[in-house]
């Protein structure tokens, strides 16, 4: 499992794009698999989760996003699983690392 999680800049719809896109245009087999908003008071969250094939691993990685706005800051959350092809014990990470690279490469331009 490979994570990543930052304060951001931003705001929040524009952040949702950046988000997007940069999972979507990183790979040609990425889909957005589900997807859920909550807004209360002040508040909102997004959560995203997408899937893509891992050539490295032959296998399927997905990469869940958490944007989460509240009193003027924005927090991201995205953590990466799956590709593995072990029983009992993770081996073969290359797949998850190189998902969540494509994102946190470019959200490290809007941390706070």
């Amino acid at each position: 499992m490979a994570k990543f999680e930052a304060r951001l800049s931003g705001n929040f719809d524009d952040m949702l794009r950046i988000i997007n896109d940069a999972v979507m245009d990183g790979s040609s087999t990425a889909s957005l698999e589900d997807s859920s908003d909550f807004c209360v008071g002040g508040s909102r969250c997004a959560v995203r989760i997408y899937e893509r094939f891992s050539y490295t691993g032959s296998n399927r990685v997905s990469l869940s996003v958490t944007l989460f706005q509240a009193d003027g800051f924005l927090f991201v959350s995205a953590i990466a699983s799956g590709g593995s092809q072990a029983v009992l014990f993770k081996i073969n990470t290359f797949g998850e690392e190189a998902f969540l690279n494509t994102l946190s490469a470019e959200l490290k331009r809007y941390i706070i």
